[in-house]
């Protein structure tokens, strides 16, 4: 049976030997690309291990991830994601505000012009697209050269990302520079379609990553 499209979604089939805070900050960093991210519930517990609960603000975002990340593979085993049920019992209960409730609350209708925000959002994302600025920089290049990274960034949180693009070969880290890395394609035409899809993607809420092409 389907379940109904909420904004929590669970995912099992995680590798089970991934320590907790790792597994969480792994899971932020590859499902912020698809909307703001309220919480993630991961526990270590015999009956809770290798499952996990991301918890979008929006319906939408949380359909986005499943459809997306569906069978993804996330340290080496493929994510099984479904929607939780009934906007998650077990989460409720993880962070205290499981209620009994013997029928389901209506959610409450969306404030009017919440729709003309949503567009008024989208409209700056084409302007940035378009932007000039793109043209300026160096010569396209299979290698991607990427900066402003956090400080707990590693080698298998880039591939997790780089590696959903077709002809991802390597990330290479760069040694006592934990804020920069390449990351080569087969072909500059792969490379610039990654480079475009991640350009400003935030690994942690304060770290907007910059790509360009790497000098050659």
């Amino acid at each position: 049976m389907e379940m109904r499209p909420n904004q929590t979604i669970y995912i099992n089939n995680l590798n089970e030997k991934i320590k907790k805070e790792e597994l969480k900050k792994s899971l932020y960093a590859i499902f912020s690309q698809f909307g703001q991210i309220l919480d993630i519930v991961a526990l270590k517990t015999l009956k809770m291990r290798g499952q996990a609960f991301v918890i979008f603000k929006e319906i939408g975002s949380a359909s986005n991830a499943l459809r997306t990340m569906q069978g993804f593979p996330f340290y080496d085993k493929p994510m099984q994601i479904a929607y939780s049920k009934s906007d998650s019992d077990i989460v409720a209960k993880i962070k205290g505000t499981f209620k009994e409730r013997p029928k389901k609350i209506k959610p409450p209708k969306p404030a009017p012009g919440t729709d003309e925000k949503k567009d008024k959002k989208k409209k700056p994302s084409s302007a940035e697209n378009s932007n000039p600025n793109a043209q300026t920089e160096q010569p396209p290049n299979q290698i991607l050269f990427l900066t402003n990274l956090p400080e707990e960034t590693n080698e298998m949180m880039l591939s997790m990302l780089f590696n959903q693009f077709p002809g991802f070969k390597e990330v290479r880290l760069v040694p006592n520079r934990h804020d920069i890395a390449f990351v080569e394609f087969t072909t500059e035409l792969q490379s610039n379609a990654a480079k475009e899809a991640l350009q400003g993607f935030k690994i942690t809420p304060t770290h907007a990553m910059k790509i360009t092409f790497a000098k050659k």
